[in-house]
């Protein structure tokens, strides 16, 4: 299990400034337990982005959006539907946001938080993994999380070891700042690279007993 909650709708909007449409998937898994996700939330921000004045060109619910192949199978459903928006918002944790960033290709923006849960990560079927800071940043760094694929959680950028494309800690693993570069390149999104992300707010994961 993977609790999440919703980010207000003014950062959402703030996430989709200059987008005209919009095509929302939810996750029938845990999502859907919290209320962050399923039919039920997808209908909720449909209105509520509708009523910015931005376009919802559909809306696709996937039972578990941690599986790559079952968000890969859905989402194909709706291919025509999907090409007509400017992005994609998620409706689910950290870990269904990358999951459906890696099968589609169109920008992700993560409608959620996730929560933390004491250094419990949960289950999934998938190699993606979510350090559940509550302040999720997939959205600047195109569904690929700096905090899990970096091995020093670096935020804003590569260390200056990295060679190769591997990391200098473990040189069998991949840069995790040149795999957010590759992706962010192939959306035509390096402009992001301009963003500074902000520190990590701990008290969001340790909170003060």
């Amino acid at each position: 299990m993977v609790i999440s909650q919703q980010k207000s709708i003014e950062e959402i909007l703030k996430m989709l400034e200059g987008e005209k449409s919009v095509f929302v998937v939810g996750c029938n898994g845990c999502a859907e337990v919290c209320e962050t996700g399923g039919e039920k939330a997808c209908k909720e921000l449909k209105k509520k982005l509708e009523e910015a004045k931005i376009s919802v060109e559909g809306c696709a619910n996937v039972d578990f959006m941690c599986n790559k192949l079952l968000s890969a199978l859905k989402v194909s459903r709706y291919k025509e539907k999907m090409e007509k928006a400017d992005s994609v918002v998620a409706l689910t944790c950290g870990i269904g946001v990358q999951s459906i960033a890696a099968v589609v290709d169109k920008y992700v923006h993560p409608a959620n938080n996730t929560v933390y849960l004491g250094g419990f990560q949960g289950l999934w079927p998938s190699i993606e993994k979510c350090a559940e800071c509550g302040d999720c940043v997939l959205d600047i760094t195109g569904g690929i999380c700096p905090v899990t694929n970096c091995s020093k959680s670096l935020l804003n950028g590569p260390c200056g070891g990295t060679k190769n494309g591997k990391c200098e800690i473990d040189k069998e693993l991949d840069c995790g700042w040149e795999k957010i570069y590759d992706r962010l390149k192939k959306l035509n999104k390096l402009g992001n690279f301009q963003k500074q992300i902000k520190l990590r707010d701990y008290s969001k994961m340790f909170p003060a007993k």
